[in-house]
C-alpha cells in the first residue's frame, strides 16, 4: 500500500504501450530515470539540473512530436501538474495525462473536464505491483483547441 509520503505510481507499461501507438510520445513530463518512458523526460533525478522543474519549463521545446505523456505524482500537488498540462495544451501540444478518476475534486473540474476523458475499465496495476490500484483511473487527452 502507498502512503502520503510516496505519491508516485509507476506507469503501467501495457497501458502506456497502447496509447503510445496512437500518440507517439516524445516527452515523459514526470518521470524518474528508472521509470522514464521516453528518451526525453523531466524528473527530480535527471542528469541536467536545468530540466528538473517541469512545472516551469516550456514543454514544447522538448517534445518534437508535440505529444507528451504525463503520469503526475498523485499527491496534493496533482492540481499543479494538470493545470500545467492544460496550459501547455493551449500552446499547441497534445498531452495525455494518466490520473486517478477523482471527479469530486477541484483539479478535475478546473483542468480536466474540458478535455476528452477516457475512463479506464477496471483498476490498473502500477509498476511492478502485485495488486491493482485502490482507485479508478482515467486518461485525459488535452489537445490544442482550434
Amino acid at each position: 500500500m502507498r502512503s502520503s509520503l510516496d505519491d508516485t505510481w509507476t506507469t503501467p507499461r501495457d497501458y502506456y504501450n497502447k496509447v503510445n501507438v496512437e500518440f507517439n510520445f516524445t516527452l515523459d513530463a514526470a518521470a524518474l530515470e528508472d521509470s522514464a518512458l521516453c528518451e526525453t523526460y523531466f524528473g527530480p533525478d535527471h542528469i541536467n539540473p536545468d530540466m528538473r522543474d517541469a512545472l516551469v519549463l516550456d514543454w514544447s521545446e522538448y517534445a518534437p512530436s508535440k505529444t507528451v505523456w504525463l503520469n503526475p505524482p498523485y499527491g496534493r500537488g496533482i492540481n499543479a501538474w494538470v493545470a500545467k498540462a492544460n496550459e501547455e495544451s493551449k500552446k499547441g501540444l497534445t498531452i495525455v495525462c494518466l490520473v486517478p478518476a477523482r471527479t469530486d475534486t477541484n483539479w478535475w473540474w478546473d483542468s480536466c473536464i474540458h478535455h476528452e476523458v477516457r475512463f479506464i475499465k477496471g483498476r490498473l496495476k502500477f509498476g511492478d505491483g502485485k495488486n491493482s490500484a485502490p482507485f479508478p483511473s482515467a486518461a485525459i487527452i488535452m489537445k490544442p483547441k482550434g
